[in-house]
C-alpha cells in the first residue's frame, strides 16, 4: 500500500510544482484565443474553464486508462512508480503543449503543427499515421463499449456480430458517433459530457471507496522483483507502451487541439490541459490497483486477465452490487466518449489539411461519409476474424505512442525559438523515440528481431533524431 501512496503523492506534487514550471516556460498572456477570433460556433465555440476541464477529460480518457492499467499492472508494484512519473514528466508536458500551441497557431490539430515546426515530409507522413490512428481507435472503441454493455446488461458473452443485439448494439454507438462528429461541440459534447465527467470520476471514486470499505491487497515494490510480469514481458519497452493513457498518449493531442478551439483564455490552458492528464493519471492508477487486488486473490479467471472483462469483476468485488452498474457505465462511457471525439478529430484534420471550411453542414458529410465507411469496413473485418482485436489494438498502440513523438519535437523547437529551456520537451520525446523503436523492431507485428538488436537500433534512430533537431535548431538561427 505504500507505494500507491507514494504515486499518489508523486502526482500531487509534481501537479503542484512542474506543471507551474512548464506553464511558466510557454508564457500564456491575455491573447485573444481562437474560440474568440475564429468563432464559427461548431468548431470554434467559446466553452467555460470548467466544462471544458470536464469535456477534456472525457476525450481523453479512452480504454487506456482502464485496459493500460489493468495490464500494466501486471509488471508489478512499479507501475505506482512509474504512471505518475511518466505523467508529471511526460504526459503532462505532451499534452500541455499540443493544447497551448495549438492555440498560439489559430487553433491548428496536430498534423498542422507538425507541418510548421518539423516541415512538409513530416507532416505527409504523420498525416497518414494520424488518420489510420483515429480509425482504428474509434473502430475498436465501437465494440469494445457495446461488448461490455451487453454483457454486463445483457449476460451476453459470445460477441459475434451475427446476433441482433450485439449488432444493434454497435450500430447505435455508430450513429452516436455520426452525430456527435457532424453537430457543434457546444451542442451534444459541451452539454452532456461534464455530466458524463462527473460520472466517470463518481464511478473510480467508488472502487476507491471500496478499497477502505472491503479492503485491497496491493504488493509494495522491491529492487530485487522490480518486473514480476507472469510472461516475462520486458519492461522496457513493453511497459511503456502498455500503459499510454496515464502516462503518455499521442491521441491526446489530437483531442487537446480540438480543446484548443473552445478555450476563451490561455490562462485556463494549465489546468484543463495538464490537469486533467492528472486527473487521469490518478484513475488509471486507482484502476491499476484494483487489479492488482483481483489478481492477488484468483478472482480472474487466467483466459480473461488483462482484458476489459476484468472491469466487471472490480466492480463486483469493491462495489455494493446496487451501484455496481454506475462502474460499468462509466467504464462504458470512456470509448464511447473518446470514440465520436476520435472521429471529430478526424474530421478537422482533414478539413484543414484540404482546406474545408466546416460551418456548412454538407462540408462536413463530405468528409464524414468515406470516415464512417473506413469505420464501417474495419468492424466488420474485426468481428469476422478471430484475435482482430488485439491485432488492432497493438498496431494502435504503436501509432498511439508513436504520435507523441513529433508533438513533443514541436515543443522543443517552439521552446528553443523563444530561448526558453527546451529539455523538458526533448528528453521525453527522444525516449520515446527509443521506446517505441525497440518496440517495433522486436515484435511481431514489426520486424521481429532480438530485443537486444531492436534496442541498437532503437538507440542508433534515436541518436538520429537528436541530430535532426540539432539541425533544425541551426537552421532556425540563420
Amino acid at each position: 500500500m505504500q507505494t500507491f501512496i507514494l504515486g499518489i503523492l508523486i502526482l500531487l506534487i509534481g501537479y503542484i510544482f512542474y506543471s507551474k514550471y512548464i506553464n511558466n516556460l510557454f508564457s500564456p498572456d491575455n491573447r485573444e484565443t481562437p474560440a474568440i477570433k475564429n468563432r464559427d460556433d461548431v468548431d470554434f465555440v467559446p466553452i467555460s474553464k470548467n466544462r471544458n476541464a470536464l469535456i477534456h477529460l472525457l476525450n481523453i480518457a479512452g480504454m487506456g486508462p482502464i485496459i493500460g492499467a489493468i495490464q500494466g499492472i501486471l509488471f508489478g508494484p512499479i507501475a505506482f512508480i512509474l504512471i505518475p512519473l511518466g505523467c508529471i514528466l511526460a504526459g503532462g508536458v505532451h499534452d500541455y503543449f499540443a493544447g497551448m500551441l495549438s492555440m498560439r497557431n489559430k487553433g491548428a490539430q496536430i498534423t498542422g503543427l507538425i507541418h510548421k515546426y518539423l516541415g512538409h515530409t513530416a507532416f505527409r507522413i504523420f498525416m497518414v499515421i494520424v488518420s489510420i490512428m483515429l480509425l482504428l481507435l474509434a473502430t475498436v472503441f465501437v465494440y469494445t463499449s457495446g461488448d461490455i454493455f451487453v454483457e454486463r446488461f445483457f449476460g451476453i458473452k459470445d460477441f459475434v456480430i451475427s446476433n441482433p443485439l450485439v449488432l444493434g448494439t454497435y450500430l447505435i454507438i455508430l450513429s452516436y458517433f455520426i452525430i456527435a462528429t457532424l453537430f457543434p461541440i457546444d451542442k451534444i459534447i459541451g452539454k452532456f459530457y461534464p455530466i458524463l465527467g462527473l460520472m466517470l470520476i463518481l464511478g473510480t471514486g467508488l472502487v476507491l471507496a471500496g478499497f477502505f470499505i472491503k479492503g485491497v491487497h496491493l504488493q509494495n515494490f522491491s529492487f530485487s522483483a522490480y518486473n514480476v510480469h507472469p510472461n516475462h514481458l520486458p519492461l522496457i519497452p513493453m511497459f511503456f507502451m502498455t500503459v499510454s493513457c496515464g502516462l503518455l498518449s499521442g491521441f491526446h493531442s489530437t483531442q487537446a487541439t480540438i480543446i484548443s478551439r473552445t478555450v476563451k483564455s490561455e490562462l485556463d490552458g494549465k489546468r484543463i490541459f495538464y490537469g486533467m492528464m492528472c486527473v487521469e493519471s490518478l484513475i488509471a492508477m486507482i484502476w491499476a490497483a484494483a487489479a492488482m487486488d483481483v489478481y492477488s486473490l484468483n478472482l480472474v479467471p487466467q483466459n480473461i486477465i488483462g482484458t476489459a472483462n476484468v472491469v466487471n469483476i472490480i466492480a463486483n468485488k469493491f462495489v455494493p452490487f446496487n451501484l455496481a452498474f454506475i462502474v460499468t457505465l462509466a467504464v462504458i462511457i470512456l470509448p464511447i466518449t473518446s470514440g465520436d471525439t476520435a472521429l471529430r478529430g478526424l474530421r478537422i484534420t482533414v478539413a484543414d489539411a484540404l482546406n474545408i471550411e466546416q460551418k456548412k453542414i454538407i462540408n462536413r458529410l463530405i468528409i464524414v461519409i468515406p470516415i464512417i465507411i473506413c469505420v464501417l469496413g474495419i468492424l466488420i473485418w474485426a468481428k469476422l476474424n478471430t484475435g482482430s482485436f488485439s491485432l488492432i489494438w497493438r498496431y494502435f498502440t504503436f501509432f498511439n505512442q508513436l504520435i507523441a513523438i513529433p508533438t513533443l519535437l514541436c515543443a522543443t523547437i517552439y521552446l528553443a525559438k523563444e530561448k526558453k529551456n527546451f529539455l523538458p520537451a526533448l528528453l521525453p520525446a527522444l525516449f520515446y523515440v527509443f521506446i517505441t523503436m525497440a518496440f517495433i523492431f522486436s515484435e511481431k507485428i514489426g520486424f521481429n528481431m532480438p530485443l537486444f538488436y531492436a534496442e541498437i537500433i532503437a538507440i542508433i534512430i534515436t541518436i538520429a533524431t537528436l541530430a535532426y533537431i540539432l539541425k533544425i535548431f541551426k537552421s532556425n538561427k540563420k
